[in-house]
């Protein structure tokens, strides 16, 4: 089987991942959860091993305090799912809130070009959404991480059975090839 073949498997299967998650959001939420739960856990090792790493004392000890945030972040979310699954949307929505108001701002400093109008609608729709997880939390802690989930999913699917078909017809595949 060739390159393209394999990128589009990739993408078919992360397509019915999506759809999975958006049929039960619950569920890709727990899931997500979990999954950030280990990412800080073995950030937490990887920061222990840099402990040893580092030059000097101030890159030691800086390395020391991350691996233990990272490690008890890690096992609280691991040892309280829902407590996580409420403050991991919590801090999704203030990521939100914080990054519609900062294209907002930012699109009145491109005013006059062809930036402007997108900026400015994605900056709105970042503080819509922020706006909606807060109004409706903790409800919406149930299922905007597995939505969010869900829409990534589907969206890397999308992009890797493109990336399949353009390898397929005669793009390039990111390796070097003999002249």
């Amino acid at each position: 089987m060739s390159g393209w073949f394999w990128w589009l498997l990739i993408g078919i299967v992360m397509i019915v991942g999506g759809v999975a998650a958006l049929l039960n959001p619950f569920a890709a939420t727990v899931t997500a959860e979990q999954i950030a739960a280990w990412f800080f856990i073995f950030g937490g090792i990887l920061q222990i091993i840099a402990v040893f790493q580092g030059e000097g004392w101030g890159a030691k000890i800086w390395a020391l305090v991350l691996a233990v945030v990272f490690l008890w972040l890690g096992i609280s979310l691991l040892a309280n799912p829902l407590a996580g699954i409420l403050s991991l949307t919590l801090v999704a929505a203030i990521m939100f809130l914080a990054s519609g108001l900062a294209k907002v701002f930012f699109s009145f400093s491109v005013r006059g070009t062809g930036y402007f109008w997108p900026v400015l609608l994605s900056g709105a729709i970042s503080v819509i959404l922020a706006l909606m997880v807060f109004s409706n939390f903790p409800q919406s802690a149930a299922v905007l991480l597995g939505i969010l989930l869900a829409v990534e999913l589907l969206s890397s699917g999308v992009t890797l059975i493109s990336y399949a078909f353009f390898v397929k017809g005669g793009g390039t595949d990111g390796t070097a090839r003999a002249a």
